[in-house]
């Protein structure tokens, strides 16, 4: 039997950084993942640039069960320490949107710098080992596998969710919590594309490609950012952001001129007795394509001139107050995260430890802890993995 002060299940992001704090302590520490290469999720994450972080990072970034259970671990390892980290290893990055932070050249660099930090400081990676059952005894905890038995004081679970199954995500982090007794809140697909109902999908299709920035909402959450149309549905950032609060049955309204007070510019210019079809006026908003899609053919014939005070703002709320109903989300093969899992409740915030199970730990996705689109997952797989490697 294979013994080893650590043992982590998962070679991910926060299992890597759990990894690389635990040897610097001096700990033997042994990464288990039944993939055949290091960190599979950073490096198609981001387009392969990985968006590692965010300049702002809060609480208010993230949803859980226990809101507050993400605040020390993200003040304790915070994006600027990262940051530290990158700049140590001289890898270029750049800044696009709302703080998002990406690889100038490729995610792989982050992957290569947390491999360097792993061996730099003894942490061992075994790959292509598939976990078959764990047990807890009297000198910490046994793992089966297909490469044999382990033995270790210390477990650290930081096998991910269930997103993105074709690079071998897996339910075994959930299956562990619950062989030991520790609640797993349901799980569901987070941001991920919705699909549409039959007769909105057979409106819509012929938009697929066509992009716009829009404001979209519910009653939990409202995100400005682009829309975009696809063959089966409804994707882009807004559509990522707010499917983490969507729930079946719900509608979503869109603003897709965020920035406009449409009724009024129209009003102005049929007072100004602007000589145009209102479809051409419109077109200076948007695409052709999508006002046919959202307004009636004869509104749109009709000259700007001739349109009462009540048919603009017909238009304007068709365009600017657009209620659509998603038949669903396309599910975990695309979702870029899981929601739900581990209760927080039965973890320690400061040391990441099952309260009523010394020597087990749960890290990163696996818990229920779920970032926003923009750096904010991979800054809690960071700050999560960081945190429990001063204690494992």
């Amino acid at each position: 039997m294979k013994q080893h002060d650590v043992i982590i299940i998962g070679a991910g992001a926060s299992g890597l950084m759990c990894a690389i704090e635990a040897a610097k302590r001096g700990r033997r520490v042994m990464v288990l993942d039944h993939a055949n290469r290091v960190g599979k999720k950073i490096l198609m994450s981001g387009g392969g640039r990985c968006n590692f972080t965010n300049y702002s990072v809060e609480a208010d970034n993230y949803l859980s069960h226990n809101h507050h259970f993400c605040k020390s671990a993200l003040k304790r390892f915070s994006q600027w320490d990262f940051l530290a980290l990158i700049t140590r290893y001289q890898i270029p990055y750049h800044e696009r949107l709302h703080g998002q932070l990406f690889c100038n050249d490729s995610a792989k660099d982050i992957v290569d710098m947390l491999i360097n930090e792993s061996q730099r400081y003894g942490a061992e990676i075994s790959l292509n080992c598939h976990i078959d059952a764990v047990e807890k005894n009297a000198d910490g905890f046994r793992i089966s596998s297909s490469q044999g038995e382990w033995q270790s004081e210390s477990l650290v679970v930081a096998s991910g969710g269930l997103s993105i199954p074709k690079i071998g995500a897996t339910a075994l982090g959930y299956q562990i919590a619950e062989q030991f007794g520790i609640k797993v809140w349901p799980t569901r697909a987070g941001l991920v594309p919705l699909t549409l109902q039959p007769e909105d999908k057979l409106r819509f299709t012929p938009l697929t490609g066509i992009a716009v920035p829009c404001r979209i909402s519910n009653a939990a959450q409202s995100f400005s950012e682009n829309l975009l149309f696809t063959h089966r549905g409804l994707s882009g950032p807004a559509i990522l952001q707010i499917s983490s609060y969507w729930q079946p049955c719900d509608a979503l309204e869109i603003n897709l001129l965020p920035d406009q007070d449409l009724f009024t510019d129209l009003k102005l210019k049929r007072q100004q007795a602007v000589k145009a079809k209102l479809q051409n006026v419109l077109a200076d908003y948007l695409p052709r394509r999508l006002l046919q899609a959202l307004l009636p053919e004869n509104l749109l014939a009709s000259n700007l001139v001739d349109c009462s005070d009540k048919e603009l703002k017909t238009v304007a709320d068709n365009l600017q107050c657009w209620r659509i109903k998603p038949n669903g989300s396309e599910g975990y093969r695309t979702a870029e995260v899981t929601l739900g899992g581990v209760d927080c409740d039965a973890i320690s915030s400061k040391t990441f430890a099952a309260m009523q199970v010394p020597g087990l730990y749960f890290i990163g996705e696996v818990l229920d802890v779920t970032g926003w689109l923009g750096g904010y997952n991979f800054q809690w797989a960071w700050s999560s993995g960081w945190c429990a490697g001063q204690f494992v």
